[in-house]
């Protein structure tokens, strides 16, 4: 990564107002571009299919409107010299060759700016090609294509641009648009120097095949203000999209440092998170370990230690959370747990129980796996407590940490410790015990009652159960 991957050279104010590049603007990160670009890869082949069902209602329309053959004077008018030439399905045979090559590009690869700008053109020039030919159609002068109301169909045209939420394009829609028009209203007054049509009588505008260039005006004039204003609206939108795309990758991040259920409260909140904001709830803690790791990590390179961490929480972390546990914080080797906190659970210390004997169970058969390949195999212990708790947000307004506070999550921490002076690899308090019996967890034979241990830093004996 170079330097300017990290620190872009900034845009000066005006020019920054200015890039709204189908790239998205500077300084997003690429992953957020990416994201963008697929949006608008998206938009493209959906725009493809829609410009492919227009080429064919055009077409279906031009085969169902009555025809009246052109008089052999009125096509050397017009410069096709008596040859019966019939412009409309020439442009859409064309237009339809190039709008299914555009849509097996989009499939293909990534459309080029340059195509998008270009199809603009060719909608533009299909649809100005059709109104051109129904004077001859008709057999009429050219002024008569003016009061076509085909020509509606160039805010169909422009709309189609603004799916793709770039305002450059929608204003090079009504730009082609307007300058089309102007075109065919100087070929309507130049084609003929003995007669250019022209009327100030509105009356007779209406009534006859004369034009009235103030009409024609307000058209070209109707066509970039709505391209005007389309694109203002679209360049609020981008920005939205930008935002929101923004913050929708944000949101998959945080679900990454959050447990799931954490970052689902963090999203659904109703108001902003604050520190000193917290709820009373019941709740079980988890609390794992490995044991002797600080002695392994003093006898063990850097590199191995960590991948040891990753083994051991690989293999913990799945399991609580199939479970429905929360992972609250993880602490060297150690790995807290929570169970009903950030998301209600009825069962939460039945569901804590069986978490604990599972992790148990796979990290002895993980402690076997590396026996067998001649690797460090540390033991993991575990302890479970439960009791009220506050679940909420610690620290500044700069820097929050949801997390869980109470006496269950000392007793959890201290039983998890006291495994080794037990002998054992899981203990729970028999209160947890007893709350998870009656939410539904089964007893088993091997588990065994401790009653009135002494458990360092706990001021009175505990009745405990070891559950392996």
């Amino acid at each position: 990564m170079v330097a300017s991957d990290i620190t872009p050279r900034e845009p000066r104010p005006w020019r920054a107002r200015l890039l709204r590049r189908s790239d998205v603007p500077l300084r997003l990160p690429q992953r957020v571009r990416d994201a963008i670009q697929e949006q608008e890869d998206q938009t493209e082949r959906l725009i493809g299919w829609l410009q492919l069902s227009i080429v064919v209602l055009f077409g279906a329309l031009y085969l169902i409107a009555p025809k009246t053959a052109p008089r052999g004077g009125d096509l050397e008018d017009t410069g096709l010299g008596g040859v019966g030439l019939e412009p409309v399905p020439i442009a859409l045979g064309v237009y339809l060759l190039l709008t299914v090559v555009r849509i097996a590009w989009s499939y293909l690869g990534r459309l080029p700016a340059w195509t998008v700008a270009l199809s603009s053109v060719l909608d533009m020039a299909l649809l100005m090609a059709l109104i051109w030919s129904f004077h001859l159609q008709y057999g009429q002068p050219p002024s008569f294509y003016l009061k076509a109301p085909t020509l509606l169909y160039v805010f169909i045209f422009i709309a189609l641009r603004a799916l793709r939420f770039d305002a450059r394009f929608v204003v090079w829609s009504g730009l082609v648009a307007a300058a089309g028009w102007l075109a065919m209203v100087g070929y309507v007054v130049f084609s003929n120097p003995a007669d250019s049509m022209i009327t100030r009588n509105y009356v007779e505008y209406l009534t006859s095949n004369a034009i009235l260039l103030g009409a024609e005006f307000d058209k070209v004039i109707s066509i970039l203000v709505v391209a005007i204003v389309l694109g203002v609206a679209l360049t609020r939108g981008r920005n939205l999209l930008i935002r929101s795309v923004s913050e929708g990758i944000a949101a998959q991040e945080l679900s990454r440092f959050f447990a799931p259920q954490v970052a689902q409260r963090i999203k659904g909140a109703e108001r902003a998170i604050e520190a000193g904001s917290a709820e009373i709830c019941d709740a079980a803690i988890l609390n794992f370990d490995l044991r002797g790791f600080t002695r392994l990590a003093e006898s063990e390179s850097p590199q191995a230690v960590l991948a040891i961490l990753g083994e051991y929480q690989a293999r913990v972390v799945p399991i609580v959370q199939a479970h429905g546990g929360s992972i609250d914080k993880y602490l060297g080797d150690g790995i807290m747990a929570s169970f009903g906190a950030a998301q209600r659970n009825e069962a939460y210390a039945a569901e804590a129980l069986r978490a604990l004997e599972a992790v148990i169970e796979a990290a002895e058969r993980w402690r076997a796996e590396r026996e067998a390949a001649g690797k460090p195999a540390p033991r993991v212990n575990g302890a479970l407590a439960t009791g009220p708790v506050l679940f909420g947000a610690v620290g500044t307004d700069n820097r929050l940490e949801i997390t869980v506070i109470g006496d269950a999550v000392n007793l959890s921490a201290k039983l998890e410790k006291h495994n080794k002076r037990a002998g054992s690899l899981a203990l729970a308090s028999a209160e947890a015990y007893a709350l998870a019996c009656r939410q539904g967890f089964e007893p088993r034979p091997a588990h065994e009652a401790l009653p009135g241990e002494t458990v360092e830093g706990v001021g009175q004996p505990l009745d405990l159960v070891r559950l392996a």
